[in-house]
């Protein structure tokens, strides 16, 4: 009878454990989902890839190309791509960017890629992306990138042509803007 009695103790025992183990478990999964819940109050807006909204324009800059060509904040640009040589996302996107700005018919000079690269080999889809846009590498935190004032990749930006975002986002689907928006008459007084 005494083992009968102290195994009931143990039962017991890890049962109480076990419950108050859940309630660590119930408690952390509460927090979890109020952390989610005011994510997803975005809706369907993501948090902003660049520092600039709507309206604003990059930081004076100056990029080389990999054809040697120089590109600077007055150049026409209507696409500007970000990627990093280190995010996988920045590859699996790579071939829907390339998909897509062909489709718009936009001339290969008003797209910039800009590749993030700090060592090793440069990344395969380098030469996609030289197939369908001008492409610049830097180093992170780069001149260009800091213009742009882009914190996370990838990152797709959509101008009018006169150095004015339209819009930006991680998905390459933004690039739909371009689509819609046709360069204005660039304003007085506008570079």
């Amino acid at each position: 009878m005494p083992i009968l009695s102290a195994a009931v103790a143990v039962v017991g025992a890890l049962c109480l454990l076990d419950l108050l183990l859940m309630f660590g478990v119930i408690r952390r999964l509460r927090e979890h989902s109020g952390m989610l819940s005011r994510i997803s109050g975005l809706g369907d807006q993501m948090p902003p890839v660049t520092g600039l909204a709507g309206g604003d324009s990059p930081a004076a800059f100056s990029a080389t190309t990999t054809t040697g060509a120089l590109v600077t904040e007055t150049s026409p640009l209507r696409i500007a791509a970000f990627f990093s040589s280190s995010c996988p996302a920045c590859a699996e996107r790579v071939p829907a960017f390339a998909d897509k700005v062909t489709s718009y018919g936009i001339s290969r000079d008003a797209m910039l890629a800009v590749v993030q690269h700090d060592s090793g080999p440069l990344p395969a889809f380098l030469d996609q992306l030289a197939d369908v846009c001008q492409v610049h590498v830097e180093s992170n935190g780069g001149p260009v990138g800091e213009a742009f004032q882009v914190h996370a990749y990838p990152a797709f930006c959509v101008f009018n042509g006169h150095g004015i975002l339209l819009a930006s986002s991680e998905d390459p689907s933004v690039l739909s803007v371009v689509a819609s928006a046709t360069p204005a008459a660039q304003p007085a007084g506008a570079r």
